[in-house]
């Protein structure tokens, strides 16, 4: 087919039928934000699990006459840290992905906006994502570590395989997104 210079007609109903329909899915984007609203709860359901392991070492540490052993007390920590790196990858979740795929946040001049979300798009949140469940597969790699006599050999192989592969994963994410960032370089060119 041979393209004119002239700008081409369209069907008046074709063309208000497509701006309807482009509108419409434009608008599913809105679909998401009730899940953000159940990351939100989720969220608060974290808060209780680390007031209640937190409450659980300062009553372990009373019963005992502030003898707990450094393990018991490492091991709790680490919960308490995993914890607390589970609920900012919820939080990367909710403001990154309601930011970039539902509706802006107008946050511009708030003292409290994070400076992660002046830059972000779907490549940086899902590096940051990935760097942050390496961080979590990290902790709970820690935790089997210091409690190896009691686990089974074949649960901490997969324990490492896994974390590997987490590791493998976002070296390969971090690479695609440098590729594709490049192209688009080259293109402005």
């Amino acid at each position: 087919m041979i393209k004119s210079g002239l700008p081409q007609q369209q069907h008046p109903i074709m063309s208000k039928g497509s701006q309807q329909l482009e509108r419409f899915i434009f608008w599913s984007r809105w679909l998401q934000a009730p899940l953000y609203l159940g990351l939100i709860v989720a969220q608060g359901i974290y808060v209780y699990l680390f007031m209640a392991e937190l409450g659980h070492l300062i009553g372990s540490v009373f019963e005992s006459g502030g003898h707990i052993s450094e393990t018991e007390t490492m091991l709790v920590v680490l919960g308490l840290i995993d914890v607390v790196m589970i609920a900012n990858l919820l939080i990367m979740v909710i403001i990154g992905g309601y930011e970039t795929f539902v509706s802006r946040l107008e946050l511009q001049d708030h003292p409290d906006q994070p400076e992660w979300l002046s830059h972000v798009n779907a490549g940086v949140l899902k590096i940051k994502l990935s760097t942050a469940i390496i961080g979590i597969s990290s902790i709970h790699l820690l935790k089997t570590f210091i409690n190896a006599a009691n686990l089974a050999e074949h649960t901490i192989m997969w324990q490492v395989i896994i974390h590997v592969v987490f590791l493998l994963s976002a070296m390969a994410m971090a690479f695609v997104d440098k590729m594709m960032n490049q192209t688009v370089l080259l293109s402005k060119h």
